[in-house]
């Protein structure tokens, strides 16, 4: 993870910034005297958000573990991602 403080942040906003995006790694900014703060990309964000939404549903946690247990018994078959797009 990248690091920077509030000053190199200020002065080089854009460099950080895109570097947040075109390297989908996230910056800690340090800030003196007050706590620190992450930044990320929109697209990691959503990805975070998604993957909470998905946690919290019992019915879906659900799904997900029978699926596993199924691959794991060798109950699973291969597919194609683009055929799930069909």
């Amino acid at each position: 993870m990248r690091t920077a403080n509030y000053s190199e942040l200020r002065n080089n906003l854009k460099h950080y910034l895109d570097g947040v995006i075109n390297d989908s790694e996230p910056l800690l900014v340090h800030r003196s005297g007050s706590e620190s703060v992450v930044v990320i990309s929109l697209d990691e964000y959503n990805s975070i958000k998604e993957t909470e939404y998905i946690m919290k549903s019992p019915a879906m946690m659900d799904i997900i573990r029978k699926g596993k247990e199924e691959i794991e018994k060798g109950k699973g078959k291969p597919v194609k991602i683009e055929e799930l797009w069909k």
